[in-house]
């Protein structure tokens, strides 16, 4: 049975393709390095097809570099211990590209600083301790830095971890830091 899809259901899935192929591109290249040109071929279209989505590199960048809406959790704690465990295995798409632009792009920066701000306050809040902020913020800036230390500086100890060092290690470390009646 062929399946049919209405002209608006492939245009986006057009767009979808062509924004996880500049997610990946920027990702791999930074923003200077990746091309429309080189998009499209990931994307398997005619550049002028990345263009008529979005306009410009620099709005398709803009668009690849904003995490995922659905990261947002009720259970912050829980979701920051995910958001760790996917940190120190493999890297979204999405993700790769903002911490490769942060320090160049301006608006990457932005993207990133709010991103990070507003994890920041959600697990704050989750706290009742009087330096819940200032944890949580400590707390938020070691996951990055774990980040860039094993996806870009590729730190020897952080590229050997497995999953038993992360649960015995890492994941006590981060429950002392993040538990509200840690003292």
């Amino acid at each position: 049975m062929t399946e049919t899809r209405t002209r608006a259901e492939r245009r986006a899935a057009t767009a979808d393709r062509i924004l996880r192929a500049a997610q990946e591109e920027f990702g791999e290249r930074g923003m200077e390095g990746a091309t429309i040109r080189g998009i499209a071929r990931r994307a398997g279209v005619d550049p002028s097809l990345v263009l008529q989505h979005y306009g410009s590199k620099q709005a398709l960048f803009s668009l690849a570099v904003r995490p995922d809406p659905a990261l947002a959790e009720s259970d912050v704690p829980r979701h920051l211990a995910e958001v760790l465990s996917i940190r120190l295995r493999e890297l979204p798409p999405e993700t790769r590209v903002l911490l490769r632009s942060m320090l160049t792009s301006p608006e990457a920066g932005a993207v990133m600083r709010d991103y990070l701000q507003e994890r920041v306050a959600d697990l704050a809040r989750a706290s009742d301790r009087d330096d819940a902020e200032v944890r949580a913020t400590v707390l938020v800036s070691s996951i990055l830095g774990l980040t860039l230390a094993r996806h870009f500086l590729h730190l020897p100890a952080l590229q050997d971890l497995d999953d038993a060092t992360i649960d015995t290690l890492v994941q006590p470390w981060f429950a002392t830091m993040a538990d509200p009646s840690a003292r």
